[in-house]
């Protein structure tokens, strides 16, 4: 289905586009927020996101990766924001946990206990169902360092409930 309404979008269908848009929003939100600490820079970078999305979904070379795809775009607009913003650094995880969806608060609470490189590999892999491959192009890694960090993530989750 999915790839379907990214060959529409491909061929300037707006409404496949727009319903794709709806589809990842809040894969989106979740990973903004992992990068960006307030609402208007979240609101900002996935308004760029989209735009970016909707004018070189035709560089999409398969249509199976499109949300591997728009996540990477969002990503490297965070970045280019926290740069631009002298911000090299991720920010506090969620200082805000009210503002999480009602169901994801307690997966975020405990996110906090990791490090902050860790953070945005625990959201894609947990939050959005990405594989450790698909983690990898995205953040532009090792596939064999996301799995050593998701390892070493959950140990230390484990330790911080445990204790």
């Amino acid at each position: 289905m999915e790839v379907l309404l990214v060959k529409r979008a491909q061929r300037n269908d707006v409404d496949a586009f727009v319903s794709l848009m709806e589809k990842y929003k809040m894969t989106l939100y979740k990973t903004a927020k992992s990068y960006l600490r307030n609402e208007e820079d979240i609101a900002d970078v996935m308004q760029d996101t989209v735009l970016s999305a909707y004018e070189h979904i035709c560089d999409l070379k398969n249509a199976a990766y499109f949300k591997t795809w728009i996540t990477r775009i969002l990503i490297n607009h965070c970045k280019n924001l926290l740069r631009r913003q002298n911000q090299c650094d991720t920010v506090e995880w969620l200082a805000d946990t009210e503002a999480a969806p009602e169901d994801d608060r307690e997966f975020y609470e405990l996110l906090k206990e990791l490090p902050e490189d860790y953070r945005v590999i625990f959201v894609l892999y947990y939050g959005e169902g990405f594989r450790a491959r698909e983690i990898a192009e995205i953040l532009e890694m090792n596939e064999n360092t996301v799995k050593s960090k998701l390892i070493r993530g959950r140990k230390k989750l484990e330790q911080a409930i445990c204790y």
